[in-house]
């Protein structure tokens, strides 16, 4: 065989029916095999209602659309495949199922036939060996939606020929699709590093840390994600979450990947997902993608009164995220106060926010009387009495707790009694600062995300001693300031951080392992979840050295063995391989 031609897909379900219209998108015949007439056409249905949607977006003609079907054949005989070159099964994600279908496919394909799985999960091994051709399988593994998503992992066993590996991969790229080729264990490249990430954000459903509307949105406005991890988890479905994560389990024996107890419980319930209409999310109706009007968190809303006397915001530091932070509070027509270390450093951080103000009139989004509005709002200081007045003072100096808590016993006896005191700080106690002052009702967490200017992200992190007052007046000031707040409890990485990181860990831990390249789980991650960029981009982006920092504290904070940095990140940094800022990461620059 010089070049898969004929194409076979057994299972007309979503991913069959997807796989489906792929080949026929891709300008080859293909017929499917389901167990009854019924469920040929409503397999059939399934790919013509996909076309259609295309068609009615403008992404698809309509003749294209009829040239597509007629490509397209459904059929209850496993004899129609006998002539296939490839035949991918898409069956449920149940081992026994699996098995007897590759034998089925085995009594009545040649012998040079291809064969594969599109299993998520489960071991391509234990199906290759139902056949009397182990060396003709692999791993065909599509990502769903499948018509969209570009990423296809090809699963390799010990016994799987270089020569169909080529060729699978040939015809994947021929489909639009990138294969990455990766070896066969649970998971493989992208279910490895994405579930113990969403079962990481449900154990803080679970256990009522953040709601989670708040966990969304922080990690679609922290991280660029085009869904956040409980939505997601309700789009892959209650069911193929529990599934996936027990096989894993199985595999590896990390707790990680055992699934928190209520996804049994909504599985056990019935609720599956968007495609039941009811997960973690109720939806209009099965298969939407709207939540129900009544189906919302029972969170107090925002009182902009509560803020509506406020006028002066002290900012403390000069850095990239000090003058970003400046910069917001007076874009939103607030005095802003900015104390360096001393009236030049202050100086620099309001020439770096009338940079760039600059740039934004120069790309039309802001009109010039408006920028230099907002710049003459700003006024500097290198002396912490100059925020007597102020109603909040945001910190944003060093990640140090040595250097955070004198500034808080200090702000503490210069500033009025009812200012508020918040920190940026991004993986430290808050209630540490708290407890500097004699005020520590009045102390929060305000959790901007760098660049502070751009970003829409804050995580509001009240403390066990911070009071009502003080938390609705920091949500007001999130909102009025333009921001997205979410809240959440005081420990250390808050949501995102405590969320990505690991997932960070876990890759290094990969790449170690010798797994995959890290090109190959960029990749992985970046066409297969929609992430903006892959975790090695990103990590050399944030520094190794931060990441490092930030991982440790979070093993420090939670003692989950799976937290523990990975030794490969700790030599790395001791070599000063730190990322884009040095030239060298885990790439070269």
């Amino acid at each position: 065989m010089e070049r898969i031609e004929k194409v076979g897909v057994v299972g007309c379900g979503t991913m069959g029916s997807g796989i489906c219209e792929v080949v026929a998108r891709g300008g080859r015949a293909v017929q499917f095999v389901e167990v009854n007439d019924e469920m040929v056409e409503k397999g059939l249905s399934r790919i013509r209602n996909s076309l259609q949607r295309a068609v009615d977006r403008s992404k698809l003609d309509a003749a294209d659309m009829e040239a597509i079907l007629d490509r397209i054949s459904g059929h209850t005989d496993f004899a129609v495949l006998s002539d296939s070159d490839l035949v991918i099964e898409a069956v449920p994600e149940q081992l026994d199922m699996k098995q007897k279908t590759f034998e089925q496919l085995d009594a009545v394909l040649r012998p040079d036939a291809i064969v594969a799985t599109n299993t998520s999960s489960l071991g391509v091994i234990d199906v290759a060996v139902h056949t009397k051709r182990p060396d003709r399988v692999l791993g065909f593994h599509f990502f769903n939606p499948a018509p969209v998503m570009e990423l296809v992992e090809m699963i390799t066993t010990v016994v799987t020929n270089p020569e169909v590996v080529e060729l699978a991969k040939a015809f994947a790229t021929e489909l639009g699709k990138t294969p990455v080729v990766v070896r066969d264990r649970a998971g493989f490249i992208a279910n490895l590093l994405l579930f113990p990430y969403l079962n990481q954000a449900v154990g803080m459903v679970e256990e009522g840390y953040a709601t989670r509307e708040d966990i969304d949105a922080a990690m679609r406005f922290g991280c660029g994600h085009p869904i956040g991890p409980i939505g997601l988890v309700d789009l892959i479905g209650i069911d193929s979450t529990n599934s996936i994560m027990e096989r894993m389990y199985e595999q590896f024996g990390d707790v990680r990947y055992a699934p928190h107890p209520i996804i049994r419980q909504l599985k056990t319930a019935g609720f599956m997902g968007r495609k039941s209409g009811r997960g973690f999310y109720t939806y209009e109706k099965p298969n939407s993608s709207r939540t129900a009007a009544d189906d919302a968190s029972d969170v107090t809303p925002i009182d902009p009164e509560s803020i509506a006397h406020w006028g002066t915001i002290g900012v403390l530091g000069t850095g990239t995220m000090a003058s970003g932070i400046a910069e917001v509070c007076a874009k939103a027509g607030y005095d802003v106060i900015v104390r360096g270390r001393s009236v030049a450093k202050a100086e620099s951080a309001k020439a770096a926010v009338g940079k760039s103000l600059q740039r934004m009139v120069d790309k039309g989004r802001m009109e010039a009387d408006a920028a230099e509005e907002a710049l003459g709002r700003i006024s500097v200081t290198d002396g912490l009495a100059s925020f007597a007045e102020c109603d909040i003072v945001i910190e944003a100096v060093a990640e140090l707790m040595e250097v955070k808590r004198p500034l808080f016993e200090e702000l503490d006896q210069i500033t009025k009694p009812d200012c508020v005191l918040a920190t940026t700080t991004s993986s430290l106690p808050v209630i540490e600062m708290a407890m500097a002052t004699n005020r520590p009702e009045k102390v929060i967490g305000l959790h901007f995300f760098n660049p502070a200017a751009i970003m829409k992200l804050v995580e509001v992190v009240p403390t066990v001693r911070t009071d009502d007052q003080t938390l609705m007046q920091s949500r007001a000031i999130t909102e009025k300031l333009g921001k997205h707040g979410v809240l959440c409890g005081d420990r250390a990485g808050f949501i995102v951080n405590a969320l990505l990181f690991p997932y960070l860990n876990d890759a290094t831990r990969m790449l170690e392992d010798g797994y995959a390249t890290a090109p190959e789980i960029d990749t992985a991650m970046k066409l297969g979840c929609g992430h903006p960029m892959g975790p090695f981009a990103l990590m050399d982006i944030v520094g190794l050295d931060v990441t490092l920092e930030i991982c440790r504290a979070l093993y420090a904070e939670f003692r989950d063995p799976g937290f523990e940095p990975v030794p490969l990140l700790e030599h790395m940094v001791s070599v000063g391989y730190l990322g884009r800022k040095v030239g060298r990461g885990f790439y070269t620059y």
